[in-house]
């Protein structure tokens, strides 16, 4: 390999090492699963998997959802 090309893979990985970086410090990663639902990671132990419109569905209702946190606070537990 050429300096110019060792140059250039330095230059790739270390891009490559800050977008590792950059998703590991928000803890939430995405990647489509091997059916074609989208699998959210780091919100615990497994991964939460739904399909396109499933997942549509609900961002829909976040509204929703926020205003059912809100109101049932006392009832909810936090985890930590």
């Amino acid at each position: 390999m050429s300096d110019e090309d060792l140059k250039n893979e330095l230059e790739r990985l270390r891009r490559e090492n800050a977008a590792l970086k950059k998703g590991a410090a928000t803890g939430i990663t995405m990647k489509v699963s091997e059916k074609g639902g989208l699998s959210v990671y780091g919100m615990g132990r497994f991964p939460i998997t739904l399909y396109k419109e499933q997942w549509l569905k609900l961002l829909d209702m976040s509204d929703d959802i926020r205003a059912f946190i809100d109101a049932n606070a006392a009832a909810l537990k936090t985890k930590g």
